[in-house]
């Protein structure tokens, strides 16, 4: 777990990548009660304009903080959390799935033992969430 006396704006958090099948989504959809067809349904989303069922964007989000639970080793820090959904992730029904590639770094020290983390989260190698952040306080 890191001390806040010893945190640098600039400091990267361990980079991770999140594997996503349609079976991830389904189970997503009975916790979170969100059956929207564009989340299962691959000629209803095709329907609809998509290139093929993509995941909830709530789902794309708590994919993104992982990586910041993980640094910090307690949900329980995370005090504020946003983001901008700038593009779906988009789940093929191939074996393969898609991949989240998350990245953070702290962004501002921000005083009181809290740190502003800054992250970047790409699906197909294009940007998913814009502006996402997470106020964490630290030890």
């Amino acid at each position: 777990m890191p001390r806040y006396e010893s945190l640098a704006v600039g400091e990267q958090l361990p980079p991770q990548t999140f594997p996503v099948h349609r079976v991830d989504l389904i189970r997503y959809a009975g916790a979170s009660g969100d059956f929207n067809e564009i989340h299962w349904n691959e000629r209803f989303a095709m329907a609809v304009g998509l290139p093929d069922v993509i995941a909830h964007g709530m789902f794309t989000m708590a994919e993104a903080i992982r990586i910041v639970v993980d640094w910090i080793g307690d949900p329980g820090a995370v005090v504020e959390y946003g983001v901008r959904f700038t593009r779906p992730v988009v789940v093929p029904d191939d074996g393969i799935g898609a991949r989240i590639a998350v990245s953070g770094k702290i962004g501002a020290l921000l005083g009181d033992n809290k740190v502003r983390v800054d992250l970047v989260a790409t699906s197909a190698e294009q940007k998913v969430l814009g502006k996402s952040f997470a106020i964490v306080r630290v030890p």
